[in-house]
């Protein structure tokens, strides 16, 4: 086996080269786990001019809800919008079949208000990117 292997180094976040390697990696997955669609999911609170205020992104896949980004603007935390989008989505992924709920938060973001709406800790990546902490949250939905 050739050990010399020649090897690019970018630093320029290349959106060719990001795409190549995601659909060589989609093919090998698609062949490799079983069938289950992603199916994107969103919910947003907008004043009367469309303008997003509040609102969650994500995707169901499986038994699954992953959230990727939950945002209230300040003027509206601490006033239960949040919950109330957290709770429409979990509500959601379960009439899709979801069973359990995933997400990530950064210690600056929302560890507690995961952790008051059922989400225990799985994994916690410490000094991210140098001394904060970046959470990862499971939760098991209930059925209803």
């Amino acid at each position: 086996m050739n050990k010399n292997f020649e090897l690019r180094i970018t630093e320029d976040g290349n959106e060719k080269d990001i795409e190549e390697i995601f659909e060589l990696l989609k093919e090998y997955n698609l062949t490799n786990r079983e069938e289950s669609k992603n199916v994107p999911i969103g919910i947003f609170y907008e004043d009367e001019n469309k303008k997003k205020l509040a609102g969650l992104t994500g995707e169901t896949f499986g038994n699954w809800l992953c959230i990727h980004y939950l945002f209230v603007d300040e003027h509206f935390r601490g006033k239960g919008l949040g919950s109330a989008i957290l709770k429409a989505a979990e509500n959601e992924a379960k009439k899709r079949g979801c069973k359990y709920s995933f997400v990530d938060t950064f210690s600056f973001q929302a560890p507690e208000f995961y952790k008051k709406h059922g989400y225990n800790e799985v994994f916690r990546l410490d000094e991210y990117p140098y001394s904060g902490k970046r959470y990862y949250y499971t939760k098991a939905l209930e059925m209803v």
